[in-house]
C-alpha cells in the first residue's frame, strides 16, 4: 500500500520511508526494518525519519525496548479509496501483488 496522494511530493527517500510504514500500519517497524525495506543508507534515512516526525508524519513509540515507528492516520489511505469503480478491495490487492 502507498501513503495518500497529498504525501507524495516529499523526497523519494521519504516517500519510500512512509509507503513501507503504510505497508506495516498497524504493527509498524523498527529502523532496521526500515532500513531493508528502504533503498538508502542509514544516515539518510535518519535524515528522512527526522523530517517526517518534525512534520507529525510518523509517531515513534518504545516497548519492550524495542522502538517501533508507526505512520500518522492521516497518512494511510482507507480501503475504501483503493478500490476501483469496477473492482473489489480484494480485486485491488490481487493487482499490487501481481497475482
Amino acid at each position: 500500500m502507498r501513503a495518500k496522494r497529498e504525501y507524495r511530493d516529499r523526497d523519494d527517500v521519504e516517500v519510500a520511508v512512509l509507503d513501507a510504514l503504510v505497508d506495516r500500519a498497524d504493527e509498524g517497524m523498527t529502523v532496521f526494518e526500515l532500513r531493508a525495506a528502504v533503498d538508502a543508507d542509514i544516515d539518510t534515512i535518519e535524515q528522512a525519519l527526522g523530517d517526517l516526525k518534525t512534520d507529525s508524519l510518523i509517531s515513534v513509540e518504545g516497548a519492550s525496548q524495542r522502538v517501533r515507528i508507526y505512520p500518522d492516520d492521516r497518512v494511510v489511505p482507507d480501503p475504501e479509496d483503493l478500490v476501483d469503480d469496477d473492482g473489489s478491495f480484494l480485486d485491488a490487492v490481487r493487482q499490487r501483488l501481481g497475482l
